[in-house]
């Protein structure tokens, strides 16, 4: 199979605005040249400048889906001329206690040119094969609605 490895570093710094407590930011490194501020959420002291690892989390599943759903598509003879998603993470208190991530939103629209065009069933059956097929959605508990323009 593969295996995908980052690199997080973090280097204690005095917080921009809470004095007496820690800066959160830090970098996650995906080797060559790609790099990502990162911090956490403003909600826990994090920088709203940043990406935080909640958005993180639905990016991956968002871009998994759209990996997917293109690969799909090109199968099934739709040519995909443009795609984008809201993506949303929500955190909220678990059953058990502590907080989680419990519900991912994706809400994908996708633009599709030539002559072949996708009836409302086909493309809620591409997106529901895409969420199936997906690795980060196949990886995580939380529930992932998939919300499509009209729906």
């Amino acid at each position: 199979m593969s295996e995908h490895e980052i690199r997080v570093t973090w280097r204690r710094a005095e917080h921009a605005t809470t004095s007496g407590t820690y800066s959160r930011d830090h970098l996650a490194d995906y080797g060559s040249d790609t790099r990502i501020a990162v911090s956490a959420a403003p909600d826990y002291l994090g920088n709203p400048a940043l990406a935080d690892p909640e958005q993180l989390l639905a990016n991956a599943l968002a871009s998994c889906h759209l990996l997917y759903f293109l690969a799909l598509c090109e199968g099934s003879g739709y040519r995909v001329e443009s795609y984008e998603d809201r993506a949303t993470a929500r955190v909220e208190k678990l059953p058990e206690g502590g907080f989680g991530v419990t519900t991912i939103t994706l809400r994908p629209r996708a633009v599709f040119g030539g002559d072949k065009q996708p009836t409302a069933q086909a493309l809620h059956r591409l997106h529901d094969r895409a969420h199936t097929g997906c690795f980060i959605a196949n990886s995580i508990k939380s529930d992932v609605l998939i919300v499509l323009e009209g729906d």
